[in-house]
């Protein structure tokens, strides 16, 4: 019997219909119908307990799957209610702003955000309302908007973080005109314009949109102001929202609060412009789905759910416009069913019906036996990439003209020609240098065991709190490869990096849990899963027997398990472990695994960029930036228009990393597949497979020589395969007699600080990291801060250890941070749930952290938004930035950090 796959649609009775409809309904093959307005679809799936959520799960990731390839490829949200005070509109706001893609509009969502502010703070105060509270309500939804940036925030810093003093002429004056010019006037008259929007009619906003609110509210004094609209009705929600949760009038509160959300969030959303000339008309090429993983019947986050249904049906009943594409996948109740009146039919007539404009909801009922299968998979959808925003090419298109004018004004054929191209080499001069003058003697025994001991002393205190002080403990699993026992697997493998940064973060948790009782003491259980992860499925599935056990028999408190940390390296093994943990519901954190195809579980974590970022902005990179050295007797360097690419077919991470940098460079390129093991997965039909460094080293060669000019190799093969193919290639006298230009990937990262390649003088080698190194002056105070521990908690010179300006070190720091900081939010009393755990982790968890800022998305399987992303390349100073995208620190956004950051 076929094995049923996570990601992959039941084929159920007119499964084959509804596969086929799905992606044209996201992408149509023609914009204009975009205009139709699908029913809401909610899928009714079998089963009870843990089977029903893994049935749940799969249907979820089978519609997921086809939008996204690693980044979203049309705007999405995945729902997942925690608890049944969750106002899930809210939260569809946020996932649909978020990683929208290629410049699509809505590229705001004004109306959303302001009633997404002004209702958080009315549910933070409930009870009594002070009334009027209408000015506090809008001095508080006017500094949100500031924050968000833009001219209000541009206003708001010209005012200055704190009052000027009252004393004296010029604090007289700085209170009474500058104050009044960067903070009163313009909240006015943004205010104002609000008003004249949402509530009623206005000189200063024309008269094109339906003025929804006063509609929604029901407002007939023309004279009523937008916040004291909302200020009426938080007189009315907030005494119920102060409520018992189980009371009527509370859930009435909700439901008004979660309905207007949503209704805003559907007006931003608004009906599409297609055609015409304008570029901003043109951009609206896929409609936004929304999809609601329903809870178990009765469960906490239940009601939540299906609040969220039944504010959709009243509010898209009003709204006009197309509105985004909503599927619910699971059960509801038989009062919500009667309420909505959905029409029943199957998966073909359901696949149908969402091309047609459908005023009824649809319900769709799957069979158990579908499940028992494999399913049919779900085609991915291809919209329209626009590389610029609306804003710039409608710009590019004036300035253009513009220029083209002037230029011929003037007539001059300098201006057309311009000033010469800068050849300045990115990172420094054509010749390949290194900080250290020789490699780092290296003690793998020494160095593991000591890490292995500092981890066992610091669970012997934990073990102290749970039985002498009758603390809250909780155990966290580590997986990772082997013990390194020589010097070749101890600077290829990460292993005792990644070791001292959760040893470090595991001694901060038990010094700050003394003072603190809030805190859960963590206790790390290191397991092994063989070299190069080769046991890990076995091992985690032995994990997955002992927490059920334990969870039938009971386990003492501070030997129950609440999440897995590691997994560093995108292996098949790995990807089957993550499978494991998910069927027992086990929260994993990963550290550096990086495939896209890691994202197979619902339940897991990635902590590090993706291969699809890291792809793109290396393409980008390549293209853009001088990194091959000019021929000779030429200084400077240029871009490169050629790249080797070197992989491992048969190894998950290379393989992916590879086939996304092939996707995303624009010259020309040639792959060759190089395994010193002999194992070769799928590969694209011509490239040479090579089994000896130095095969491959002559094989890069020929290639390099019959390229067009200025080539690089891409590696995104293993550290190890990459030192071969190097000592190879300097035998061999080398073949580019300017140099040779190398762009890795992350695993490089393990090696390249070293001094490994020290005396490789014509090797230019740029890489991927995870965090700022120190020397560069955008490195945030905590990367400043961890970096110093670090060399405290290492000790001995500096320079002598091969991993100081590593990120692996950090990146396991921060994930189990982030890890414990969930573990933390989850208790309840004196207990400590896995499930409670995933519920933290699928809200979001936010900190300053050694490798940046860390600012979770709203659903599992997915890094951190906006994560730090580095490329280096070493020098005798140490590494030079050449590149960095992400939130290196708080309110440092990639948007911001031009074209090497933006996705396309």
């Amino acid at each position: 019997m076929a094995t049923p796959a996570p990601n992959r649609f039941p084929d159920d009775t007119g499964a084959d219909i509804f596969v086929r409809e799905y992606p044209t309904a996201v992408v149509p093959d023609a914009p204009g119908y975009l205009t139709t307005r699908p029913p809401l679809l909610i899928l009714h799936v079998p089963g009870h307990g843990e089977e029903y959520e893994t049935r749940v799960r799969r249907v979820i990731n089978a519609l997921v799957d086809p939008l996204s390839d690693g980044g979203k490829l049309v705007p999405y949200a995945i729902l997942q209610a925690g608890s049944d005070g969750d106002l899930l509109a809210g939260e569809a706001g946020k996932q649909l702003a978020f990683g929208i893609p290629g410049n699509m509009t809505p590229d705001r969502f004004p109306d959303f955000e302001l009633l997404r502010d002004t209702v958080a703070y009315v549910r933070e105060h409930p009870g009594d309302w002070t009334a009027p509270a209408a000015k506090e309500l809008r001095d508080h939804a006017y500094r949100r908007r500031a924050e968000r940036g833009g001219l209000p925030g541009l206003l708001w810093s010209l005012g200055g973080k704190e009052a000027p003093p009252a004393t004296g002429l010029r604090g007289w004056l700085l209170r009474t005109w500058w104050l009044s010019l960067t903070r009163t006037l313009p909240r006015w008259l943004w205010a104002r314009r609000k008003t004249a929007r949402l509530v009623r009619p206005g000189r200063l906003s024309p008269n094109r949109r339906s003025r929804w609110l006063g509609a929604e509210l029901n407002v007939r004094r023309s004279g009523e102001d937008l916040f004291g609209v909302m200020d009426a009705v938080a007189a009315r929600q907030a005494p119920r929202l102060a409520l018992p949760a189980d009371h009527p009038r509370h859930a009435e509160a909700l439901q008004a609060v979660d309905r207007l959300l949503l209704r805003a969030l559907l007006e931003d959303l608004g009906r599409p412009s297609v055609g015409r000339f304008l570029p901003k008309r043109r951009r609206r090429r896929a409609r936004p789905v929304i999809l609601l993983e329903m809870p178990r019947d009765a469960a906490d986050g239940a009601q939540a759910a299906e609040r969220f249904l039944r504010s959709f049906r009243q509010a898209g009943a009003t709204v006009g416009g197309p509105g985004p594409l909503v599927v619910a996948v699971g059960r509801i109740s038989g009062t919500l069913r009667a309420e909505l009146d959905p029409e029943e039919c199957n998966l073909s007539q359901a696949g149908l019906l969402l091309h047609e404009d459908a005023h009824r909801p649809v319900w769709v009922g799957l069979r158990e036996e579908p499940f028992s299968r494999a399913g049919l998979p779900v085609r991915r959808v291809s919209p329209r990439r626009f590389r610029l925003s609306w804003r710039t090419q409608t710009s590019a298109l004036a300035g253009g003209t513009a220029l083209a004018v002037s230029l011929l004004g003037v007539g001059g054929v300098e201006l057309l020609s311009g000033p010469e191209r800068d050849t300045g080499c990115a990172g420094g001069g054509t010749a390949a240098v290194t900080e250290l003058a020789e490699p780092v003697p290296v003690e793998p025994k020494k160095w593991y065991d000591e890490m292995r001991e500092a981890i066992d002393r610091q669970n012997a205190r934990a073990v102290r709190f749970a039985e002498e002080e009758g603390r809250t403990v909780r155990t966290v699993v580590h997986f990772g490869s082997d013990e390194p026992t020589d010097r070749t697997d101890t600077l290829f493998d990460g292993t005792i990096p990644e070791l001292r940064g959760i040893a470090m973060w595991q001694g901060r948790i038990l010094r700050e849990a003394g003072a603190d009782e809030s805190l859960v003491p963590l206790i790390v259980d290191v397991r092994t899963t063989g070299k190069g992860f080769k046991d890990a499925a076995a091992e985690a599935r032995e994990l997955v027997e002992e927490v059920g056990e334990a969870d039938r028999r009971g386990v003492r408190n501070h030997e129950t398990v609440v999440g897995v940390l590691g997994f560093a390296q995108s292996k098949e093994a790995t990807r089957d472990a993550l499978d494991i943990l998910e069927s027992a519901d086990i929260p994993v954190v990963g550290t550096t695994a990086t495939a896209d195809e890691m994202l197979v579980s619902q339940t897991y974590w990635p902590f590090t960029p993706l291969n699809s970022d890291e792809a793109r902005m290396a393409a980008e990179f390549a293209t853009t930036s001088n990194i091959v050295a000019r021929p000779e007797g030429a200084d400077g360097c240029v871009p490169a228009r050629h790249a080797v690419v070197v992989q491992n077919s048969d190894d998950l991470y290379s393989a992916s990393l590879a086939g996304k940098f092939t996707k995303w460079f624009p010259g020309d390129e040639q792959l060759v597949n190089f395994s010193q093991e002999g194992a070769f997965g799928t590969a694209p039909p011509g490239s040479p497979n090579v089994t000896t460094a130095a095969q491959l080293a002559g094989t890069v060669c020929e290639m390099l020589g019959s390229a067009g000019g200025d080539p690089i190799v891409y590696w995104s093969a293993r550290a190890r395969d990459f030192t071969a193919f190097v000592n190879a290639f300097d035998k061999q006298g080398t073949c580019v007699k300017d140099g040779l230009t190398v762009l890795g990937g992350n695993e490089l990262t393990n090696v390249a600080l070293t001094g490994e390649y020290a005396d490789k003088t014509w090797l230019r080698l740029y890489h991927s990291a995870h965090r700022l190194p120190t020397t560069d002056k955008r490195a945030s105070w905590r990367t400043q801060r961890f970096a110093r521990e670090y060399d405290a908690f290492v000790g001995g010179p500096a320079k002598a250890d091969p991993w100081r300006h590593d990120g692996h070190s950090a990146v396991s720091y921060d994930a189990f941070h982030m890890l414990s900081q969930a573990v933390d939010g989850a208790r309840s009393g004196r207990d400590v749930h896995r499930s409670a755990v995933l519920a933290v982790l699928r809200g979001g968890v936010s900190f300053e952290g050694a490798t940046g800022y860390i600012h979770r998305p709203l659903s599992p399987n997915r890094p951190p938004a906006d994560k730090t992303l580095v490329l280096l390349r070493q020098t005798d100073g140490g590494p030079e930035v050449v590149g960095v995208c992400g939130a290196y620190e708080k309110d440092v956004r990639s948007r911001d950090q031009g074209p090497l950051c933006a996705a396309d």
